[in-house]
């Protein structure tokens, strides 16, 4: 007896013919290849066609073709472009040709990365993945890593592991007792510490009153000489990467104190961590090794699909007591189970991509791509100079920090670049002053791009 329903029969279909499969791919090889001509942020024309989709939610099934072909025809054009060469907004890196390509295969294989058992494959992946990042950072063998959304959740993991060890040492079982009369944990950060470092240790009960503020230098590295002393109680941040300068704390100096100290060290690398897989910039994480935890972003300075975040960890029975998951009908094996690492069980199989990215750069590759974003940094630099600028950054890794005479021609100037649709680029604040800010983070920027930019700018400039 058949009971299978309408829609189901609806369904099987869709998923046999490939039909919608095929359709979705047109329109992807469209897109990319009208993507080097289209506007770096939508224009008016292409915002007013979001209006189609505010509607109420239909009564009955719908036509999936339809359905696929509006999200084509007038999504598509309201897309932001990261990934090409001239787009320049926050730190949103481009993407690898073939990370895309092995993001369609793990869409389509749709699976859950909590367990061996849900998915071998993606077990097996993030294991080897684990495996590279640990050889191309020259961490401790013991590190872990589990692969999260972004950086900002990879420092929850992070300092959730760091508030577990660090109480344990001072004889407090957090797992049973909470944070509620829990001893006092002495939490210390640079003034530059990016936002979502204090947003996690928001999430994580830590108080901004309770926050030891250390002044950084002009460039936003934080001042070693100020450190105050250091103890089993702390937990001290430091950054891979300034989010506004590029540049990198002093971790050769530092860690040596915090280690006699027996202080944990988070080290926030969104970007920057990845300096230490090129022999040109490696110098520039000298001693991060010797950090508790970090945190990075595939998508990035890597260049792999969005959303791909990784927390990495040398204490894995700490971040596993942080963030582990109890249930009996959970199924353990002897194999990596990556839900061990993370804060959530159901997540997609993110390390297909990150696997692919690294598996196809290699170690040579990975950091040419990360000198080739430093070097259009330079380059960006050195044209946007001659153009009448002023840089006030010393450009050490691919941020591009840059005013013009005075914080109201710089705000019109940023105004009138974002308008163009050319290219874009957003605000920052830096000591004090408003500033425009610049980061390199796509493969597919060329020096033709950057002209152009640059061009643009200029005339922006002269339009105040």
């Amino acid at each position: 007896m058949n009971t299978m329903s309408e829609l189901q029969r609806q369904l099987f279909l869709q998923q046999q013919n490939g039909k919608l499969l095929r359709q979705a791919a047109d329109f992807s090889y469209q897109y990319l290849q009208q993507a080097p001509q289209a506007p770096a942020f939508p224009k008016q024309s292409a915002l007013d066609l979001l209006s189609a989709f505010e509607h109420d939610l239909p009564d009955k099934t719908g036509d999936a073709e339809h359905i696929l072909n509006q999200l084509a025809l007038k999504g598509g054009p309201n897309t932001v472009h990261y990934g090409g060469g001239r787009y320049y907004g926050f730190v949103n890196g481009g993407v690898l040709p073939i990370g895309r390509a092995a993001r369609w295969l793990a869409d389509t294989w749709d699976q859950n990365a909590a367990l061996y058992v849900m998915s071998p494959i993606a077990a097996t992946l993030e294991a080897q993945c684990e495996k590279w990042l640990k050889q191309l950072f020259n961490l401790p063998a013991g590190t872990v890593a589990g692969l999260v959304t972004g950086t900002s959740v990879a420092s929850l993991c992070g300092l959730a592991a760091a508030r577990y060890r660090q109480l344990t040492r001072l004889n407090w079982d957090i797992e049973n007792h909470g944070v509620f009369g829990a001893p006092k944990l002495r939490i210390i950060l640079g003034r530059q510490t990016h936002g979502t470092v204090i947003k996690m240790l928001n999430l994580l009960g830590f108080g901004q009153q309770n926050i030891e503020w250390i002044d950084c230098d002009q460039q936003g590295r934080m001042q070693v000489d100020n450190l105050p002393e250091l103890d089993a109680s702390c937990i001290l941040v430091l950054q891979a990467g300034n989010v506004c300068t590029g540049t990198f704390d002093h971790f050769k100096q530092i860690m040596p104190i915090a280690k006699r100290a027996n202080a944990w060290v988070h080290v926030d690398g969104a970007f920057g961590l990845w300096a230490a897989a090129s022999p040109e910039f490696a110098r520039l994480t000298d001693g991060v090794e010797h950090a508790n935890s970090w945190s990075v972003d595939g998508h990035k300075t890597l260049n792999t699909p969005y959303d791909c975040g990784i927390v990495l960890c040398d204490d894995q029975p700490a971040i596993t007591h942080a963030l582990h998951q109890q249930g009996s009908y959970i199924q353990h094996s002897g194999d990596r189970d990556s839900m061990m690492f993370t804060p959530d069980m159901s997540r997609r199989a993110r390390g297909v991509e990150l696997w692919a990215c690294m598996a196809y750069l290699g170690r040579q590759g990975i950091a040419e791509l990360v000198e080739l974003l430093h070097h259009r940094a330079l380059y960006f630099a050195k044209k946007i100079r001659l153009g009448g600028f002023r840089v006030i950054n010393d450009v050490e890794f691919n941020q591009v920090l840059l005013r013009c005479d005075n914080d109201q021609q710089t705000q019109q100037t940023l105004v009138n670049i974002q308008q163009s649709g050319v290219t874009w680029c957003g605000p920052a604040k830096w000591q004090g002053d408003d500033v425009i800010r610049v980061s390199i983070c796509s493969w597919a920027t060329t020096e033709n791009d950057i002209d152009v930019a640059v061009d643009t700018f200029v005339k922006a400039r002269h339009n105040t």
